[in-house]
């Protein structure tokens, strides 16, 4: 049994996750922890490095900027796009996010306008360029599987992907 978070440890926290002015963007309040296989790229980077060596019962609260966080905003990734390139039955607007697949696998992006013919749509992560700040509890700390080490994913009791 292992108490502390490290390498290949399987972790537990609960978070809430603000933005500096206070605001909630996302939490783990009322619901199960979140729980993550430590060093396999789960987490975003800043968040693993800052709960490295934090210990069951163990409160940490830090901020990330963006690049410890998810990257600084390339406005490379904001394009126009034919409207005929999405579905004609689809119903799309300012503000949505939609996925897709492209040669590098599923991508998220948000309809940032609607012209015409011409669609503007931004492939940064909705969170880049911003900074974050996070306070985590560790509930539980425990040595991944061979199983979960291997697939790079934590298993749930029932042997299911959690």
């Amino acid at each position: 049994m292992t108490d502390k978070i490290e390498q290949d440890t399987v972790a537990s926290v609960h978070y809430t996750g603000t933005f500096p002015d206070g605001e909630v963007f996302d939490s783990s309040e009322g619901r199960e922890p979140l729980t993550y296989l430590v060093g396999h790229g789960q987490m975003i980077p800043g968040f693993e490095q800052e709960m490295l060596g934090a210990a069951v019962g163990e409160k940490r609260d830090f901020t990330l900027t963006p690049d410890r966080a998810y990257g600084d905003r390339d406005e490379g990734a904001v394009q126009q796009i034919p409207r005929d390139q999405f579905p004609e039955e689809m119903e799309i607007e300012e503000g949505m996010m939609l996925g897709a697949q492209s040669h590098q696998g599923p991508i998220q992006f948000t309809i940032v306008s609607i012209e015409g013919d011409s669609v503007t749509v931004d492939f940064n992560h909705q969170m880049a360029g911003k900074t974050l700040k996070f306070s985590v509890e560790v509930i539980s700390v425990r040595k991944a599987s061979s199983e979960e080490l291997a697939d790079g994913m934590v298993r749930g009791p029932n042997g299911n992907e959690q």
